[in-house]
């Protein structure tokens, strides 16, 4: 790994692999993205690439309009009014709006505001969509989700708004391989090792999947029993099918004094790999 790929932000190493990917792809996709990516310099960054895009913002973001027409006195203005995401008091009338009532989510109104731009990216349009529940009867009561779109043709908004609950299912299993199969915990010495352990990963998850139907559940005692068994719940119940199949691993070896390093074996150093850093703009005082 060079020094210039151990400094890269996540922004622009996430745009190298979008770049990378759609070279590769014979139709243009549409790519999703979490509100970290839902800023200009993505969009910027993004911008000759083969590729649309639906990225989550934050509630605080702040969007400017197209602006107005020139008039032929002074300098052309770049932006046009503000439209910020937290104050409704500055919202116009959206372009489009539907109301959707869903068997899960419940009653829903999406509405689409066109022809809006971040500060730092005024050449780059993109239209923002707001998803939230009217349903007032249902719980947990939930926040509005805004939604920005970039690209060449967006899909309708009966299609959208369900397009990006496509990607929570993907970020779940990121979380659960993280956090319970424990995909970060190693400290691995060669790239090829990390790229092995990985590869296990959705092998797991295949097995712990087929499971399900063979376990008993086996709660912790804070933990109420549960007729439908999450993947994390199975790998707490997997101790009776290890117990059942057993294990190929060999027995551990009886303790005693190690022959130490075999005589005439050359020793070879340890490759050290740098560290990987996220890097932070330090906000001026």
């Amino acid at each position: 790994m060079s020094a210039s790929q151990v400094s890269e932000n996540p922004i622009a190493k996430a745009a190298a692999q979008l770049k990378l990917v759609c070279e590769n792809l014979p139709t243009r996709p549409i790519s999703l993205w979490d509100a970290e990516y839902g800023c200009a310099s993505f969009v910027k960054q993004t911008a000759d690439i083969a590729a649309d895009k639906l990225m989550r913002v934050r509630s605080n973001r702040l969007f400017y309009g197209a602006p107005p027409i020139y008039r032929g006195h002074g300098r052309p203005r770049i932006h046009g009014d503000k439209f910020k995401v937290n104050d409704s008091t500055t919202w116009w009338t959206p372009d489009q709006s539907l109301e959707v009532n869903d068997s899960k989510m419940g009653q829903m109104c999406i509405r689409l505001w066109c022809n809006l731009h971040f500060q730092q990216s005024a050449k780059h349009s993109m239209n923002l969509i707001q998803i939230q529940r009217t349903d007032e009867l249902r719980e947990p009561k939930t926040k509005p989700l805004w939604l920005v779109w970039v690209g060449i043709e967006m899909p309708t908004l009966s299609q959208l708004w369900r397009l990006y609950f496509r990607r929570f299912a993907i970020d779940h299993w990121y979380r659960f391989a993280k956090q319970r199969l424990h995909w970060t915990l190693p400290n691995l010495s060669t790239p090829e090792q990390c790229e092995r352990w990985s590869d296990l990963l959705p092998l797991m998850t295949w097995q712990l999947w087929l499971a399900r139907d063979f376990v008993t559940d086996n709660p912790l005692p804070w933990q109420k029993p549960k007729p439908k068994l999450s993947p994390g719940r199975v790998a707490q119940a997997m101790s009776e099918i290890f117990a059942a199949i057993g294990t190929p691993a060999v027995p551990p070896k009886p303790r005693g004094k190690s022959p130490g390093w075999t005589e005439g074996q050359t020793r070879t150093r340890r490759i050290r790999y740098p560290t990987v850093k996220k890097s932070t703009a330090k906000q001026k005082k």
